[in-house]
């Protein structure tokens, strides 16, 4: 019922009814209608922000993401470990839900192969070690439903002590890599840490085929991939020189075929390539690579 339809009930009553004690009944109740339904008026136009905030991150690992949403209390003057979180029992790992954590691909953690899905983040804290438990029921609110039936993994990590204290409970993505990154836990004066990597070596070098059968070739990405990931040198000079047959305007092309030609022992060919992406980068005044090209002609030396 809306207000507007609580002032007609209202008006209907006074004009039909000729009992009073009957009308002063609906009147009374008519107005405590609209009394109630002003209340609920006003109650759900009010927007308060969660006393623990949520957090979704995602963060790319090679060709594929890893995302994770979790709740954020904050310190507030307490004492949280061996205080708000006891040592020695399961913890939410944050407030209100456990932590989803969730993996496009199947990933390795400290040496447990990890299936992709969705996973819940539970630990165990204590003051030498902490348990880090991988549960395959990410839905759920707080550690009270916690069931080790369905534990995916759980595996010990040292804690770090901070010598500045954290004041809001912060999960996040640090030393990432092509091939890894370590997810880190910090609150107040702790931090604890585990590696997730993966190996996704075949599905790229597979990818890298397939695109070479192509019209557009991936002549520049392919080098790059095969000179930072230690594959054939050879392959990978030769297509740094197609890339920058392709474009021979492009600073940072002769800044990459130095590098590929001077890892394959070309020191003339690298030479070579880096003096004329100096020029070109002095000419359109691009200090990055006048930078990153001076960088290589002195490493040649």
């Amino acid at each position: 019922m809306t207000i507007g339809r609580s002032y007609l009930i209202l008006a209907y009553s006074h004009m039909h009814i000729k009992n009073n004690d009957m009308k002063k009944t609906i009147l009374s109740i008519a107005a405590a209608t609209i009394l109630f339904m002003g209340i609920q008026t006003v109650d759900a136009q009010v927007k308060l922000p969660a006393a623990s905030s949520t957090q979704t991150i995602t963060q790319a690992l090679g060709i594929k993401n890893i995302s994770l949403t979790y709740q954020r209390p904050n310190i507030n003057g307490r004492t949280v470990f061996g205080g708000l979180v006891p040592y020695g029992q399961v913890w939410r790992t944050g407030a209100n839900n456990i932590p989803a954590l969730t993996f496009e691909e199947e990933v390795t953690i400290e040496s447990h192969k990890v299936p992709a899905g969705t996973y819940g983040l539970f630990t165990v804290p204590n003051k030498a070690e902490w348990t880090i438990i991988l549960s395959k029921n990410p839905k759920q609110w707080g550690a009270y439903q916690y069931n080790d039936s369905e534990d995916l993994l759980r595996f010990n990590v040292k804690p770090q002590t901070l010598a500045n204290k954290v004041e809001t409970f912060t999960i996040s993505f640090e030393d990432v890599t092509t091939k890894s990154t370590k997810l880190t836990l910090a609150w107040e004066n702790t931090k604890v840490g585990f590696t997730i990597s993966t190996d996704q070596s075949k599905e790229i070098l597979a990818s890298i085929d397939a695109a070479m059968q192509g019209d557009k070739k991936p002549y520049f990405q392919a080098a790059q991939y095969y000179f930072s990931n230690n594959l054939d040198i050879n392959k990978a000079a030769e297509w740094a020189k197609l890339a920058d047959e392709g474009n021979t305007s492009a600073p940072h092309i002769k800044y990459w075929k130095a590098r590929i030609l001077a890892k394959a022992g070309d020191k003339a060919g690298a030479k070579q390539a880096a003096q004329e992406g100096l020029a070109m980068a002095e000419k359109s005044n691009n200090q990055e690579y006048v930078k990153l090209n001076s960088q290589v002609l002195k490493e040649i030396k």
